[in-house]
């Protein structure tokens, strides 16, 4: 089964999803978003490494930023934060006008420290599959970069993890093909969540976003 670029969802959404569904749904099926301090700070990181004009190249290395991804496969788009080429003897791709075969390595930043969730591997490990398709190559392993540790740390892309991928993505394209939210699971992260004030975690454990916002509209007319 391949995908409609129509029906691509964004691939930055996993991270949103496995932190929590009904989060990812009411950011990407009911469009509502508030900013808070955490999503500002990271939105600032990703302007600065978003930089589509930004080009790196050293010996045996070539660096690029914001490049734009999709899978047809998978059904999903996206951009990479930062994608490092890096010159191999086998089991690279050409680049063109640069001799020899070159081995992609992605890098997704991220403002803060590895999370409990695995949305963050999950998010790098779709940017890697979504790069195979596109670049017809295998790419093994990248990296995720922790503004708050200030280091990267390595993550090899195993079947098991590929798999993962693929079910996190096929329920988003099912929740998301029936628009459904799903209720609220009220948990100590809610309070860090900048969609706290929409979500109403205490008030909305038996109806959705949505509803409530209608019946609070009529209350006022």
């Amino acid at each position: 089964m391949t995908y409609r670029e129509d029906e691509y969802l964004l691939l930055s959404g996993i991270q949103h999803f496995k932190f929590c569904r009904r989060q990812w749904a009411l950011i990407h099926i009911e469009n509502q978003w508030s900013e808070n301090f955490l999503t500002a700070d990271g939105e600032v990181m990703h302007e600065k490494v978003h930089d589509k004009n930004f080009f790196e190249s050293r010996k045996d290395l070539i660096v690029t930023r914001g490049m734009s991804i999709f899978s047809c496969v998978l059904g999903v788009s996206g951009e990479c934060d930062a994608l490092e080429f890096h010159r191999v003897s086998e089991g690279g791709v050409p680049l063109k006008g640069r001799e020899g075969l070159w081995k992609p390595f992605p890098i997704e930043y991220k403002r803060g420290k590895p999370r409990e969730d695995a949305g963050d591997t999950l998010q790098l490990c779709g940017q890697a599959m979504c790069l195979e398709e596109m670049l017809c190559c295998e790419i093994p392993e990248g990296a995720l970069y922790y503004g708050e540790l200030r280091h990267r740390k390595n993550v090899l892309f195993t079947t098991e993890l590929r798999e993962e991928v693929k079910n996190t993505l096929n329920e988003m394209h099912e929740l998301y093909k029936r628009r459904h939210t799903p209720k609220v699971k009220p948990k100590s992260a809610c309070n860090s969540c900048s969609l706290k004030e929409l979500c109403l975690p205490k008030l909305m454990k038996n109806k959705s976003a949505k509803a409530y916002l209608q019946n609070a509209v009529k209350e006022i007319i």
